[in-house]
């Protein structure tokens, strides 16, 4: 059983050798991160690392006419602040805050100091590591979703959404909109509708106003393309743990100072969609 509020929710933090989890302990901060916040804004410089545990961040590029298309999602098996790990301190890109929860950040001169080369006496190389593989299965979710984006019906770029969150999900409900998900998706929420329609149909999903339920994930897992899989493959060669559902995540918290930035996610300019 995950220990309540326990960094070890996070995959990532919770693979790191008991000697390097003590040392960093003291200086991760656990965080409230709510729907709509930014964690950083194309060409601004992070000051933390952030490890989500029950929270779900998605990397977001919006182009200048308004529109927008979710280039991959971040939740308990991953961290963000890929900027900080590669030296180029600053991405094209905004993450945003999908599915209010927790997590934990440390500080940049402390997240950056774990690889820094200088230090020879320095032998601990496990973090390092792990963000190496996470960051390939990264690379791969991304370059999955570009093509599944240009050459898959919209239906199965939905299945394929559905089941990514649900792998970072604790239950089977989404709160989320047909408005958001074509945000997502970078499609018309008319052709989210239709596509959610039949899934409605066939009894693998229900909804109603901002909710989605899953109803049948085997069902659903049946009529997405080979996109999902591919990614969930390499995740699950590389990282483990995410082979496990998800339940042990921990949705009851206390309180904790929000010291995130705020910014509603619908004043994004989100609310734009192509064809």
């Amino acid at each position: 059983m995950t220990q309540l509020n326990s960094p070890c929710q996070n995959l990532l933090l919770g693979a790191l050798p008991l000697e390097t989890y003590k040392r960093l302990l003291p200086d991760l901060e656990l965080i409230q991160m709510s729907y709509g916040e930014v964690i950083y804004m194309p060409g601004s410089e992070l000051r933390y690392a952030y490890f989500p545990t029950t929270s779900l961040v998605s990397n977001i590029y919006i182009v200048e006419d308004g529109t927008s298309s979710e280039l991959a999602i971040v939740g308990y098996e991953g961290f963000i602040g890929l900027g900080l790990f590669t030296g180029g301190r600053t991405m094209p890109h905004q993450a945003v805050v999908t599915r209010g929860g927790y997590g934990y950040r440390l500080r940049r001169q402390l997240f950056i100091k774990e690889f820094e080369s200088g230090d020879e006496s320095r032998t601990d190389r496990s973090l390092f590591q792990l963000l190496l593989r996470y960051i390939q299965a990264l690379i791969t979710q991304i370059a999955q979703t570009a093509a599944c984006n240009r050459h898959h019906s919209i239906y199965q770029q939905l299945c394929r959404w559905l089941l990514l969150n649900l792998d970072r999900h604790s239950s089977n409900e989404m709160l989320v909109t047909h408005d958001q998900i074509a945000n997502m998706l970078g499609v018309r929420r008319e052709s989210i509708t239709d596509a959610a329609g039949k899934l409605q149909q066939k009894g693998l999903i229900s909804y109603s106003r901002g909710h989605i339920n899953v109803l049948n994930r085997a069902g659903l897992e049946t009529q997405v393309c080979e996109c999902y899989q591919v990614i969930k493959t390499e995740f699950d060669r590389l990282i483990p743990a995410f082979v496990q559902a998800p339940e042990n995540l921990i949705e009851s918290v206390p309180s904790v100072p929000n010291k995130s930035s705020k910014h509603p996610i619908d004043n994004l300019i989100l609310n734009k969609s192509i064809s």
